[in-house]
């Protein structure tokens, strides 16, 4: 590389904002809105009403969502000067792996309600700014036609739980083929979180067979498929059957499944997409099933850290999934100090809640190896696709990049707990 491209690399933030500004001079204005609302809302307008009411609704009456923010906004930077930050490095290692941002896509399923490229779009976008992709266990497109986009770029497998063990070995054996570095158990959603957004409609995706991509490319799942649908006692009613049963049709054609097949392969789905009797004695049973690294992602309790540790995991995700399953829970962020603690030289990351480079950096400075951004790639993806997400990308790392210098940074390492201050405990001290 040479002595210009070094320094451009190493300077990201002061890249992107020249591209935008250069480019403004001629009229021209980003594919995607840079403010965080701003960015939200004009997803919104994007997507079916059905949509936004699954990707930007959480649990209850979102009160977990809103803590997740006020979190973030209650830490507030303590800038060091005269540091020389004129070369910035946001590098981390992560599982014997150099990325170079601590920054990962988070695993989010049915995207292709967002945009009909969906996680292939995704999966092309980290792969063309080098940042890691956690690939969906409810992903629209099969983890195999993603991993093909992305070169050698990182990428890991997230995996639900099913309550057929041989149909998680298939999913873990795809996953080590198509290059997957590591496994992230989702723990947070053994059962489906109250979504009054969703109720409300009336809307599940899987059961109009979207969001089954890893399932109806697996060669355990579509064996089990029954030859009808089991007797729930509940039927379904209303003037929307018939759409639902041309979507149901439309999924199984792409999948070589006949309309009763899909029918049946739903429910199958539901009836065994996860377990709500795991337990602690399950990660052993894991590890004989993959060679990959394991981590836990949903742990919110320090005791759940020290767990963790005791059954020698690899890493940890601190998640509330978003706000989405447990209304009324702590922020994330709030958690993540003491998770941190009781994991000792676990690797730490977390996610839910995070909207800019400011909040990634606040994140490292309570002791995140790393953040997992989730709902703002999704909103880039409505907007512009691949090229959307990339822009999402570039502004969040740009902006982490110019956060860390104006705080006195040169790397992403030297954040810490001197970095920032808790507005509420500096008031009630003042």
């Amino acid at each position: 590389m040479s002595d210009a491209g070094r320094q451009a690399a190493s300077q990201p933030g002061r890249l992107r904002q020249m591209e935008v500004y250069v480019t403004g001079a001629g009229g021209a204005r980003p594919l995607v809105p840079v403010s965080p609302p701003a960015l939200e809302e004009k997803a919104a307008r994007t997507m079916s009403r059905e949509a936004c009411a699954y990707i930007i609704g959480g649990a209850g009456s979102e009160a977990t969502m809103a803590a997740n923010r006020a979190a973030f906004d209650r830490w507030r930077f303590v800038p060091r000067v005269l540091r020389d930050v004129a070369r910035r490095d946001l590098s981390v290692s992560l599982l014997g792996r150099t990325h170079k941002a601590p920054l990962l896509l988070a695993p989010i399923g049915v995207l292709e309600m967002a945009h009909r490229d969906a996680d292939l779009a995704v999966a092309r976008a980290a792969a063309a700014e080098g940042i890691g992709y956690v690939f969906s266990n409810q992903a629209s497109v099969a983890m195999e036609r993603c991993a093909s986009a992305m070169g050698d770029a990182p990428r890991w497998f997230q995996l639900y739980w099913s309550s057929d063990d041989d149909f998680v070995r298939s999913l873990l054996s795809r996953a080590e083929a198509c290059g997957a570095e590591a496994i992230v158990v989702t723990l947070d959603t053994t059962l489906l979180g109250w979504r009054p957004r969703d109720l409300d409609l009336g809307w599940l995706p899987f059961l109009r067979g979207m969001g089954l991509a890893q399932y109806l490319s697996d060669p355990v799942f579509l064996s089990r498929i029954p030859a009808s649908p089991p007797e729930t006692g509940v039927k379904p009613k209303g003037s929307g059957l018939l759409k639902t049963a041309l979507t149901l049709r439309a999924k199984g054609r792409e999948h070589g499944l006949g309309f009763g097949q899909m029918r049946a392969a739903a429910a199958h789905f539901t009836a065994t997409y996860s377990r709500p009797d795991l337990n602690w004695s399950d990660i052993a049973r894991l590890r004989e099933m993959t060679k990959l690294p394991i981590l836990l992602k949903g742990l919110r309790h320090p005791d759940d850290a020290a767990l963790a540790r005791e059954h020698g995991v690899d890493g940890i995700i601190v998640s509330n999934h978003g706000g989405r399953q447990v209304d009324g829970e702590a922020a994330t962020l709030d958690m993540l100090p003491h998770v941190v603690k009781a994991a000792g030289d676990i690797p730490v990351l977390m996610d839910s809640g995070i909207r800019s480079g400011a909040d990634v950096a606040k994140a490292l400075a309570l002791g995140a190896k790393a953040v997992l951004l989730g709902r703002p790639y999704v909103y880039g993806l409505a907007i512009g696709g691949e090229a959307g997400v990339r822009e999402v990308i570039r502004n969040v790392i740009a902006e982490l990049d110019l956060t860390l210098a104006l705080c006195g940074y040169a790397s992403v390492s030297e954040l810490g707990r001197a970095s920032i201050v808790d507005a509420c405990e500096e008031m009630a001290t003042a």
